[in-house]
C-alpha cells in the first residue's frame, strides 16, 4: 500500500506557523502627556520617546 511522503503540504504548514506568530501591537500610555501610542514608538502628541523630549517637531511649524 502506498504511503504519502507528507501529511500536510509545505504551504499549509507555513500558513499555520505564520498565524501562530502574529500578535497585536502593544499599546502604551505616554508618561509625559498621557496619550496612548504603540509601545517602542515616538508619541505622536508630544514627541516623547524613552526619556527624550521633543524628538519629532511638528510639520506645521
Amino acid at each position: 500500500m502506498a504511503h504519502p511522503k507528507r501529511k500536510q503540504s509545505k504551504t499549509r504548514t507555513a500558513k499555520r506557523r505564520t498565524h501562530d506568530k502574529a500578535v497585536a501591537p502593544t499599546i502604551a500610555l505616554c508618561p509625559n502627556c498621557g496619550a496612548w501610542h504603540i509601545y517602542h514608538t515616538v508619541c505622536g502628541e508630544c514627541g516623547y520617546y524613552r526619556g527624550k523630549q521633543a524628538i519629532v517637531k511638528d510639520a506645521a511649524i
